[in-house]
């Protein structure tokens, strides 16, 4: 994906251009200069004095624009304003009245640059100085209203982009954080919960082979008892701590509709996502198929479709066989996911088929969708619909 996120450096050349034609947008602005030095009647040496000035200012605001937030102090940027602001000055003076719209430019960069604290001052000040040189420009007074108010309105607006973009990256490295102390707590829940398995067992493993190795030479009839028992102990262990990791591996819904999101909106998707599932009564199969199936979607979705937009539902529907609860994936892309039904698909298919549930995938008008459906009731529950629909379907 080619789009830039907010609060997001360009990653590369592409969305580096992007960032650069966003930007390069407000340059169209830059028209009255431009057709002043076309057309004002300025001899040659002050046209090419006055294209040497603009294209030093554009460097200049462009400069600092994409330089704003990695780290520069206030007083590298109050310096930089400092030196837009001077050029505008002089420009202006020298030029005429069409070179007023650089100081709209400079109380721009005072917002985006500068911290709230102090483009409260910036913008006013940059606007002050914007009503001094219009009244000192012939006929400059006619343009000032057309001009102090975007000068006013653009600054502080991007007081307003600046703070987003701060929060934004707060609330992303808040969000890694959260992510890095969850996966945190969870090796160190595994870590107790295997202490608590295996501390008992080998305890009674060790003890009783000391026992065995005492009763050996004595009673071996005993000691194979013993040997006996630890092997059962043992057995019994393994499968502990394989129902243990099983149990930490098993995906649940909930976790992977978080996990979706994040994954899109990194992708430059729009997610269009349920709310926390309800999932009262669904058996633990058919959530965690479910949740395989999720993951599944949105792997292929990010990696293959190409899409813009994915679409994720997820309901309960009654069905003659029971009540079912269905996911359903879509998105916009090309609706080629990965050059057909692939290991992923058909490995999906299988863990639905292990929990009852159906898997349905193909294109669309607009692209992709896959659609799971699993049991949302027990087994107890599903043989008395099965019950129910049998007394219903049955001849009278």
């Amino acid at each position: 994906m080619s789009s830039v996120g907010i609060g997001q450096r360009p990653q590369n050349r592409r969305q580096k251009v992007v960032k650069f034609l966003w930007i390069g947008i407000w340059l169209a602005y830059l028209s009255a200069p431009v057709g002043d030095l076309l057309h004002g009647g300025h001899s040659d040496g002050v046209v090419v004095l006055g294209w040497i000035g603009l294209v030093a200012f554009v460097a200049w605001y462009l400069a600092l624009i994409f330089r704003t937030g990695r780290g520069e102090t206030n007083g590298v940027v109050l310096g930089s304003l400092a030196v837009l602001a001077t050029q505008s000055t002089v420009l202006a003076l020298t030029l005429g009245r069409e070179w007023l719209v650089l100081f709209v430019y400079v109380a721009i960069c005072s917002g985006a640059a500068l911290p709230f604290r102090l483009a409260r001052w910036s913008i006013p000040a940059v606007s002050v100085l914007l009503t001094g040189v219009a009244l000192a420009v012939p006929g400059g007074t006619s343009f000032l209203a057309g001009l102090l108010f975007p000068a006013l309105l653009g600054g502080f607006s991007m007081t307003g982009v600046r703070e987003l973009i701060r929060t934004t990256i707060e609330l992303r490295e808040a969000r890694a954080t959260v992510a890095q102390l969850a996966a945190n707590e969870e090796r160190l829940r595994l870590a107790r919960d295997l202490h608590d398995l295996l501390g008992h067992s080998l305890s009674l493993i060790t003890l009783k082979s000391e026992l065995a190795g005492r009763m050996l030479p004595a009673h071996p009839d005993k000691a194979a008892q013993q040997v006996a028992d630890i092997e059962q102990v043992s057995r019994q262990a393994l499968v502990d701590v394989r129902e243990a990791v099983s149990g930490y591996r098993r995906p649940r819904l909930s976790a992977e509709l978080a996990g979706a999101k994040v994954a899109l909106t990194a992708a430059g998707i729009t997610a269009d996502l349920p709310a926390e599932p309800d999932l009262t009564g669904v058996p633990e199969p058919s959530e965690t198929a479910l949740a395989w199936a999720l993951r599944e979607a949105i792997t292929n979705v990010v990696r293959h479709s190409g899409g813009r937009r994915c679409t994720v539902e997820l309901l309960r529907r009654q069905t003659l066989d029971g009540p079912v609860l269905e996911l359903a994936v879509e998105d916009d892309g090309s609706g080629d996911q990965g050059g057909g039904p692939g290991n992923g698909l058909a490995g999906l298919t299988e863990r639905l088929a292990k929990a009852g549930g159906t898997l349905e995938a193909g294109g669309t008008r607009h692209g992709f969708r896959l659609t799971a459906r699993v049991p949302a009731a027990r087994a107890d529950s599903d043989h008395s619909a099965d019950a129910v629909s049998a007394d219903v379907g049955s001849p009278s």
